[in-house]
């Protein structure tokens, strides 16, 4: 099945996830593992996972035999519908759609955070030559992001309305969002000639952006509106996941573990694993710049996320005050976060 008939597909199902609120997954064996990614190096920790087969691995060392299968997604509306709807085991996007589901499911399938993939600035890039900041996009523009209201994109756009105007303004531009695929949104802003002028994506889309059209600009950086290195992709499931099937969870942590360690060590072979698993056609010393970049970071332990969630909770958007990490993350493991 191609990535658009997949997407169609989730698509045509996510109404059912709209009742699972109140319903329970489907009960799964130990030993069966389906993961859900999206688009970009970001994913590049899971992409290593599959390549080198670490999941199988660390799960043969707690002497269990470990399935997995990996489902491409576009949009955290789509991953969390996924989840909901049991389709899915874990699940792999933005903070922004963690923080969204872990609200609605507390107290209920109670799903938080499991680990981070890292630390990673994302640039929102655009080609009109008359936009230098935030306030200078008009209602001509069309800003691309993976899913409108709900990813981390665009959670941290609305974070950077709110401190450019005030937290009463935090959804002034809401209204010039619209879904894209990361993969179409970098090619309508570098042929340009469209109505997307501007897209908030992630690596190595923004990248290739900005090589790829001289007129293309970074007009906003997310480590700037967060103050600092922040995680900004993760992987999140349910409290029943985790409890019904402790050492696939453990083995899936230490394969992640394992992974990130691998990729600091060894960027370029990371960059041909990218370019294996995902058929991609990008220049190899692009990709392999963006992952040395000083300013990423692979690892899984996630880093500055609570500023963005007590800012979610303070506009409105969560109903339930995260007072730390570890009230949207399992803190059961090493890898999470105590407190930032």
């Amino acid at each position: 099945m191609t990535i658009r008939r997949r997407l169609v597909a989730l698509a045509a199902s996510s109404s059912l996830a709209l009742s699972a609120l109140g319903l329970a997954t489907p009960a799964r064996a130990e030993g069966q593992l389906r993961i859900a990614e999206q688009f970009g190096i970001v994913y590049l920790l899971l992409n290593v996972a599959q390549d080198q087969k670490l999941i199988e691995k660390h799960g043969k060392a707690l002497g269990q035999e470990i399935k997995v299968e990996f489902v491409k997604l576009s949009g955290g509306a789509a991953v969390n519908d996924a989840l909901l709807s049991g389709s899915i085991d874990v699940a792999g996007a933005g903070v922004g759609p963690l923080l969204t589901i872990w609200d609605r499911t507390k107290g209920k399938q109670d799903v938080k955070g499991i680990a981070s993939l890292g630390n990673f600035p994302y640039y929102l890039v655009s080609n009109n030559p008359n936009v230098k900041t935030i306030a200078d996009f008009t209602d001509k523009d069309r800003i691309a992001l993976p899913a409108v209201g709900v990813s981390v994109q665009a959670r941290i756009l609305q974070f950077a309305a709110a401190k450019q105007w005030g937290d009463k303004e935090f959804n002034r531009l809401d209204r010039l969002t619209q879904t894209l695929p990361h993969p179409d949104a970098a090619a309508a802003i570098i042929a340009g000639g469209t109505e997307i002028t501007g897209h908030f994506g992630n690596p190595p889309f923004q990248e290739q952006e900005l090589a790829g059209n001289p007129k293309a600009r970074i007009v906003l950086n997310s480590y700037d509106v967060l103050g600092g290195p922040a995680s900004a992709t993760v992987l999140y499931a349910t409290d029943k996941f985790r409890r019904a099937n402790p050492k696939t969870y453990r083995a899936f942590i230490e394969a992640l573990d394992e992974a990130a360690r691998w990729v600091r060590a060894n960027p370029e072979k990371a960059a041909d694993t990218y370019i294996r698993v995902n058929n991609a056609k990008i220049d190899r010393d692009l990709l392999v710049k963006i992952i040395r970049n000083p300013q990423v970071e692979y690892k899984i332990a996630p880093q500055n996320t609570l500023a963005l969630a007590q800012f979610l909770h303070r506009v409105g958007a969560l109903k339930n005050e995260p007072r730390a990490a570890n009230d949207y993350f399992f803190a059961d493991h090493p890898a999470t976060a105590r407190g930032d």
